[in-house]
C-alpha cells in the first residue's frame, strides 16, 4: 500500500477528528490538575490530602484519549504523505514535531522536575539556574527506543507523546514502500463487526508486552498500532463507513468490557501493569480490548452526528467556528505548554488551607487561563514563534 496507488482516498475534512483532538488536549489541563490530588499517581506536585475519586475518573479518560490522539495522527499522516511523499512527510514531521520538542527541552521542560524536587524536600533551596546543568547531564540509552536520551534528572515529561509520534512518523516514512495493499481489508469491513477485530491486537499487546504507567497506562507499541491503524483507516472511505455502521456495537462492547476492567485491574496486585500473573494478564487484555472499541465508538458516533448535521443542512455558527478553529489550530502548542503551567500553579495552590475541590478548581482555572494566554501572546502572534511551536502558517 502506498499513498500514490491506494484507491478511494478520503479527501474531505473530518471535523470530528479535530474536535476530539482539541477536546483531549484541553482536557489534559483538567486531567493533570486532578493528578495533584490522586492517591496513587506520582505527579510532580502532590496535595497533602488525596482521593481515589480521581483514579476512577482518570481510568475512563486514559482508556481512550491518548489512543484516539495517535489514531487521529495516523489519519493526518495519510493525507500529509499523500501530498508530500515519504521524504517530504519526514521533513514536515521533523519541522512540526521535532522543532517544538527541542524548543521545550531547551526552555521550560526542566521546570516541573525542579518543582518536584522543591515540593518533595522543604530544605531544597537550589536555584533553577543551578539545577539546569543537572537536567542537561544526559547520556545515550538506545535500549529505551525511542527515548534514546536519558539522565538522572532529564526527562521528556508530558512530551513523550511528541517523541513517540515523531518516531512513528519517521518509521512510517522509511517503511511505507514495503507496506502491503489494503484492498482485502477494505472489502472485509463490509461485514458487520470486522472493524472491531484489531481489538484482539491491542488486547494482546497490553496482556503480554505489558502497560507503561508513564505513558498514560498504554504500551508504546499499542500506540504504534493505533497510529498505523489511523493511517490505514484514512486510506479508503469503506473503513469510515464501517466505523459509522458499527459505532453502537463498539460502544456497547467497549462500555461493558471497561466496566469489568476496572475491578479486575484494581485487584490485580501491586504491579498490574507488568506482572505476568493470570489475573494481571486478563486485566490488561480487557483494558486493551475496551480501548480499541471505545475509540471506534467515539469516532464513529461523532462522524454519524456530523453526517446527520450535514444532511440536515445545519451549520455551526460563525462564533462556534471561530472558537473551534482557534483551539484546533493551537492544539500542539497548547499541549506543549500546558503541563509546566499546571505544575507551577499547583506548586503554589497546594499550600492553601482549603478543601480539595476549591484547590482543584483554582488550579484548573488559573492553568487554563495562563495556557491560553501563553498560546495567544507568546506563540500565535509572530511567524517565528508559530514555527517554533509547530503551527502551520
Amino acid at each position: 500500500m502506498t499513498p500514490d496507488t491506494a484507491p478511494k482516498p478520503t479527501i474531505d475534512r473530518r471535523p470530528e477528528l479535530d474536535a476530539i483532538r482539541t477536546f483531549v488536549v484541553v482536557g489534559l489541563i483538567f486531567f493533570h490538575a486532578g493528578l495533584v490530588f490522586d492517591e496513587s499517581d506520582d505527579f510532580y506536585v502532590k496535595n497533602a490530602d488525596t482521593t481515589s475519586v480521581t483514579t476512577v475518573i482518570a481510568g475512563f479518560a486514559v482508556v481512550w484519549a491518548m489512543p484516539a490522539l495517535f489514531l487521529i495522527a495516523g489519519f493526518g499522516s495519510w493525507h500529509s504523505m499523500r501530498r508530500r511523499g515519504p521524504g517530504g512527510f519526514a521533513r514536515e514531521r521533523l519541522q512540526r514535531l521535532g522543532v517544538p520538542l527541542l524548543v521545550a527541552i531547551l526552555t521550560f521542560l526542566p521546570v516541573p522536575v525542579w518543582l518536584r524536587l522543591k515540593a518533595a524536600d522543604a530544605g531544597y533551596d537550589e536555584s533553577y539556574l543551578h539545577f539546569l546543568p543537572k537536567f542537561y547531564d544526559v547520556r545515550l540509552d538506545l535500549a529505551d527506543f525511542p527515548f534514546v536520551v536519558g539522565g538522572e534528572y532529564f526527562e521528556t515529561g508530558h512530551l513523550w507523546f511528541v517523541v513517540l509520534l515523531l518516531a512513528f512518523s519517521l518509521l512510517l516514512a522509511a517503511f511505507i514502500r514495503w507496506a502491503p495493499g489494503h484492498e482485502p481489508l477494505a472489502r472485509a469491513v463490509g461485514h458487520r463487526g470486522v472493524v472491531l477485530l484489531p481489538a484482539a491486537a491491542t488486547s494482546a499487546i497490553c496482556a503480554f508486552v505489558g502497560m507503561e504507567e508513564s505513558f498514560a497506562g498504554w504500551s508504546r507499541w499499542a500506540y504504534l498500532l493505533f497510529f498505523v491503524s489511523g493511517f490505514l483507516l484514512a486510506s479508503d472511505e469503506r473503513f469510515r463507513l464501517a466505523m459509522r455502521r458499527d459505532a453502537v456495537l463498539a460502544a456497547v462492547v467497549g462500555g461493558v468490557v471497561f466496566a469489568v476492567t476496572g475491578p479486575v485491574l484494581l485487584t490485580a496486585g501491586d504491579d498490574p501493569f507488568t506482572a505476568m500473573t493470570a489475573h494481571a494478564i486478563v486485566a490488561r487484555a480487557l483494558f486493551g480490548l475496551a480501548g480499541w472499541c471505545l475509540v471506534v465508538a467515539i469516532l464513529g458516533l461523532l462522524d454519524r452526528r456530523n453526517a446527520g448535521r450535514h444532511n440536515a443542512g445545519k451549520a455551526p455558527t460563525t462564533k462556534d467556528r471561530r472558537v473551534y478553529y482557534y483551539l484546533a489550530l493551537g492544539a500542539l502548542p497548547i499541549y506543549v505548554l500546558h503541563q509546566p503551567i499546571v505544575v507551577a500553579v499547583a506548586y503554589g495552590v497546594v499550600r492553601w488551607d482549603a478543601p480539595i475541590l476549591v484547590k482543584y478548581v483554582a488550579i484548573v482555572a488559573a492553568s487554563l487561563a495562563l495556557t491560553l494566554a501563553a498560546y495567544e501572546f507568546l506563540v500565535r502572534r509572530t511567524r517565528l514563534t508559530r514555527y517554533l511551536f509547530g503551527m502551520r502558517d
